[in-house]
């Protein structure tokens, strides 16, 4: 029997209510001498993690890097390395985009490319009102490739949503995207044959639209990643008899809650509209999926102080979290994203799992070194989290006689 079997046999209803709160790209490496988290100042992390069981975990495996979608498939309690969705469908469904059966879809950075080289893989973070601009200005002078129509779907910042629809277009592609800044443009490559069609339909676009952006000061190319058709994967509500919201600012944190079917619920762009929105919905549902994204940003562009200042942002906010008095609440995240590699990283996430029925520890600070060390859970699969977030809420049956 796997644990997919094994949830559905063992969980059942229950009032009760947990709240998984995701602090993105929390984890990190030290930078003289201290981690961002063992820089911050963050003391009402330190009291709950006082009164918690913690530990580490591991989003997929010892040593992998994930991507944020395997990552928080482990986190909602879905085998990762079963269920492998492409960023693309992620994005698409939580920017609200259409996908049907013989739609393609990707998640798109606007980028700058000078000299034949990529020199920068955000065109700055242009504003979301230009992202705007340039989808409209590309969808109106796009050339239509033969039996395909291709639109572009504006997101924040400099992020958009690619889709091509037509027939014989599938989805094994690799990234159009050189990952790092310094280096050429890379072309879609079909990882089989049925994905020929696709790779030149995108390959098509990729130099269409950098032709038609020549003129245009730092977005001038696009790249592209996570090239996906629509999945088929269980609800939350099949697997554990749960009734799960989401509250996340990013399009593709509401895709993956989407698709795993929790109700998704509407709230601004600032930290502070999580709350409010969780506030606001917490009598409707009894697993609540809360994003914070600021610290993975700051990683990602390699800001030690920025993501210092991210976790002293999100600690203000504890209060409102322990004041709804949930069953279960778990704070962690998704991955790693240390500044000092300006990316995701293999490291383990620091976790902690407060409920009247949690053993604590000898934390005293909510750190990767104390989680590890002190916390008495030690490290384990994130996959797990699932099955002790239910536990602890008095959702699981008694395994055997």
């Amino acid at each position: 029997m796997n644990w997919e079997d094994l949830a559905k046999e063992l969980t059942q209803a229950t009032p009760s209510k947990i709240i998984l709160m995701v602090i993105d790209g929390l984890g990190g490496l030290p930078v003289n001498g201290q981690t961002e988290l063992e820089a911050a100042r963050h003391p009402n992390l330190d009291d709950l993690a006082k009164g918690s069981a913690c530990g580490l975990t591991h989003p997929v495996y010892p040593g992998i890097t994930p991507g944020s979608g395997p990552a928080h498939l482990s986190l909602f309690g879905y085998d990762p390395l079963r269920y492998q969705l492409g960023r693309g469908i992620l994005e698409a469904l939580g920017s609200g985009v259409d996908v049907g059966p013989q739609d393609l879809v990707a998640r798109g950075n606007f980028a700058t490319i000078k000299a034949g080289l990529i020199t920068d893989r955000r065109a700055g973070r242009i504003a979301t009102a230009e992202c705007e601009r340039l989808c409209a200005r590309i969808n109106a002078g796009l050339r239509q490739r033969a039996g395909t129509t291709i639109s572009l779907f504006p997101g924040k910042e400099h992020r958009f949503v690619f889709k091509v629809s037509g027939p014989g277009l599938a989805d094994g592609l690799t990234d159009a995207d050189p990952q790092q800044e310094g280096r050429p443009p890379v072309p879609v490559l079909a990882l089989a044959a049925e994905a020929r069609r696709a790779a030149e339909v995108v390959n098509g676009f990729t130099a269409d639209v950098t032709a038609l952006l020549k003129d245009e000061p730092a977005a001038n190319t696009v790249l592209m990643r996570g090239f996906s058709k629509f999945p088929a994967i269980p609800t939350m509500a099949e697997m554990f008899k749960i009734k799960p919201a989401a509250l996340a600012n990013y399009p593709m944190y509401k895709g993956l809650a989407k698709l795993v079917g929790m109700s998704v619920q509407s709230v601004g762009a600032e930290s502070e509209d999580l709350f409010r929105g969780l506030e606001g919905c917490y009598r409707d549902f009894d697993f609540f999926y809360v994003h914070y994204k600021r610290t993975d940003s700051a990683g990602e562009d390699g800001h030690f102080e920025a993501k210092v200042k991210a976790i002293e942002e999100f600690d203000a906010f504890v209060p409102r979290l322990t004041g709804l008095k949930p069953d279960v609440l778990v704070v962690t995240s998704d991955h790693s994203t240390p500044a000092l590699l300006k990316g995701h990283s293999w490291h383990p996430n620091p976790f902690l799992i407060y409920s009247k029925s949690a053993l604590p520890g000898e934390v005293a600070r909510f750190t990767e070194r104390e989680c590890g060390a002190r916390g008495g859970l030690g490290r384990f699969p994130a996959l797990q989290a699932m099955s002790l977030m239910l536990a602890h809420a008095g959702k699981l049956k008694k395994f055997g006689a």
